[in-house]
C-alpha cells in the first residue's frame, strides 16, 4: 500500500496477555497508532487469576462480579485486559498501573492518560482495541457474513451518492459494499465522540484511488460530502481489512492532528476543522445544513475525554 495507507498502521494478532506487544511499540514508532486483535477465549488463563485479575480490573472488579452470566463476565474481563494490556505496551508501563473510566457512552478512556485514545469493539468471539497519539481513533468490526438490510440501509446510512454507486453494483458486491460503508462511518463516529448522534447520510466515503488493495484485503477510503465530493484534508485517514482468516471486517479512522504526544500530562488535541468546515459549507451551499454538524460535534476536545457517545462506543 502507499504511504497514504500506512497513515494507520494494520492490525496485528495478540494470544491473550502473551502478546507479542513489542509489535504495538514499533506500530506506535512508526504510525503513532496501533490496533490489536484478540479473541476473548485467548484470555482465559488471564481472566481466570483469582486476585491477581481483581487487582487487574481495578474498579471494574465491582461490575465484574455484579454480572451473573459467566461466559457474560469472562467476555467482559478480556476486553479490559486487552485494553489494559494494548495501552500499557503504547505507554510503556505495566498493566495493572492503568485504570479504565468510561464517558456516559460508555466509551473507555485511560485515566490520568489523556495523551493516548482508546477505542474498543467486540463482536462474536473477535477483540479489536485501537490506540494513538496523534489524535483521535476509533474502530468497529462486524462479521464479513452480516448482510446489512438494504432498504433501512441505504435510506439511514448512505448519502445520495453512495446510493447512486451502489445501485451500480451487483448484489454481492452491494453486501460487501454496504458492510465497509457501515463500519467506516461507525468508526468514524466512535472516533468524533459522537456514537450514532451524528447522522450517517451527511458524509460518505469513497475508495482511495491512490492506494492498491493490500494482500490482507486492506484498503484505504476518502472522507467526502454529501455530494460524493472527497473532503481535501491529511488530518484524517480510514482503513478496512478483513482479519481472522475473513471471518471478520474491520475499520479504522484514525486522526492526526501534526502533534506526537508521549508520556505525560493530558495534551489538547482539536478536531480537524477543515473537515468540518468543508462539510458544511458545501451542505449550506445547498441549504440543508443539519443541525448535527452545528451542534452536535464539538470544535475541540481532549484526549480521553469524551463529550457525547452512545451504547455502542463499547460493545
Amino acid at each position: 500500500m502507499t504511504a497514504h495507507a500506512l497513515h494507520v498502521a494494520p492490525p496485528f494478532k495478540a494470544k491473550g496477555s502473551r502478546g507479542p506487544w513489542h509489535e504495538v511499540c514499533e506500530s506506535m514508532r512508526l504510525t503513532g497508532n496501533a490496533t490489536v486483535l484478540t479473541t476473548w477465549g485467548e484470555w482465559l488463563d488471564a481472566a481466570s487469576a483469582g486476585g491477581g485479575l481483581r487487582e487487574m480490573l481495578g474498579p471494574d472488579w465491582q461490575r465484574y462480579r455484579r454480572t451473573p452470566d459467566p461466559a457474560v463476565r469472562h467476555r467482559f474481563a478480556a476486553s479490559r485486559l486487552a485494553v489494559k494490556y494494548t495501552a500499557a505496551a503504547a505507554l510503556g508501563t505495566e498493566p495493572v498501573e492503568l485504570d479504565l473510566a468510561y464517558t456516559p457512552g460508555g466509551r473507555p478512556y485511560l485515566r490520568g492518560f489523556g495523551q493516548l485514545d482508546v477505542s474498543l469493539t467486540h463482536c462474536e468471539d473477535l477483540i479489536a482495541v485501537s490506540v494513538s497519539r496523534t489524535g483521535r481513533i476509533g474502530v468497529d468490526a462486524e462479521p464479513s457474513r452480516t448482510r446489512p438490510p438494504a432498504e433501512g440501509f441505504l435510506g439511514h446510512v448512505c448519502t445520495a451518492a453512495e446510493r447512486a454507486g451502489l445501485g451500480l453494483l451487483s448484489e454481492r458486491e452491494q453486501h460487501r459494499a454496504r458492510l465497509h460503508l457501515w463500519t467506516l462511518k461507525e468508526a468514524y463516529s466512535k472516533a468524533l465522540g459522537q456514537g450514532l448522534s451524528l447522522g450517517f447520510t451527511e458524509f460518505g466515503f469513497t475508495p482511495c484511488g491512490r492506494c492498491r488493495v493490500g494482500a490482507d484485503g486492506g484498503r484505504c477510503a476518502l472522507l467526502c460530502a454529501p455530494d460524493g465530493t472527497p473532503v481535501e484534508s491529511d488530518a484524517w485517514t480510514f482503513a478496512t481489512h478483513l482479519v481472522l482468516g475473513g471471518r471478520y471486517l474491520i475499520s479504522v479512522a484514525c486522526q492526526d492532528t501534526g502533534v506526537v504526544t508521549g508520556p505525560g500530562p493530558a495534551v489538547p488535541a482539536p478536531l480537524d476543522e477543515t473537515v468540518l468546515s468543508t462539510l458544511t459549507d458545501r451542505l449550506s451551499r445547498r441549504h440543508v445544513l443539519p443541525e448535527t454538524l452545528e451542534t452536535h460535534v464539538p470544535s475541540s476536545v481532549h484526549l480521553g475525554v469524551r463529550d457525547r457517545g452512545s451504547p455502542r462506543q463499547d460493545r
